[in-house]
């Protein structure tokens, strides 16, 4: 979708946000600047527009707008899913993804202190999705990152209701969720991972 087809089904506020934010460091700025949707009254999946509205996203509802940012600029909007062992009452993490230079980079909205934006350095996506793995803890220091997205789920390819919608996403949650997916770690791997440290532990508890 080029810049045009996006001003077609955009507010006149929506592309005036839009056109500021022509970089992926002010992109994860903005973002950085609205609360994170903690969710209180039930579940959520806001579109872009939603977010916009709202100013308060979690993560997949951030990297979606993350996404849209990024396309109205050029880019393919483009978000990878980071799957976690759910034995452990972790949470997935969403991310949007981006290339300069043909190196991968992220935007990502977290209350947490580690699992944020990524510059563009990585040569791969593994190699972006392995930066996340030694600070994906929970409480007690097990390390819960186990698989990321085989390919970025490219939303270019998908309804528009992503960026417009005034109802939930919960479909495009289980379309993301049911794509292929690439595991991390062997089972002797997993067996022989070593927790998290007190002091990571403690570093780990700063929530934004």
């Amino acid at each position: 979708m080029n810049r045009k087809k996006f001003d077609a089904i955009l507010t006149p506020i929506e592309r005036k946000l839009l056109q500021k934010l022509n970089t992926p460091q002010k992109i994860q700025t903005w973002l950085e600047s609205i609360p994170f949707n903690t969710e209180k009254n039930g579940d959520t999946l806001y579109s872009t527009r939603m977010v916009m509205k709202m100013k308060k996203a979690h993560c997949m509802e951030g990297a979606l707008f993350g996404a849209l940012a990024l396309a109205y600029h050029g880019w393919k909007p483009l978000i990878l899913d980071l799957k976690v062992d759910n034995t452990n009452h972790d949470f997935d993490h969403v991310v949007a993804v981006f290339q300069i230079d043909g190196r991968w980079g992220a935007i990502s909205k977290t209350r947490h202190a580690v699992l944020r934006y990524r510059d563009p350095i990585y040569k791969s996506i593994r190699e972006l999705v392995m930066s996340y793995f030694h600070e994906y803890f929970i409480a007690s220091g097990k390390k819960t990152l186990r698989s990321y997205s085989t390919k970025p789920f490219d939303l270019s390819k998908i309804s528009p209701d992503w960026i417009t919608s005034e109802k939930h996403l919960f479909d495009l949650a289980e379309q993301l969720d049911s794509a292929p997916h690439t595991k991390i770690l062997t089972q002797k791997m997993t067996r022989g991972l070593r927790n998290a440290s007190k002091i990571e532990i403690k570093t780990g508890e700063i929530i934004e």
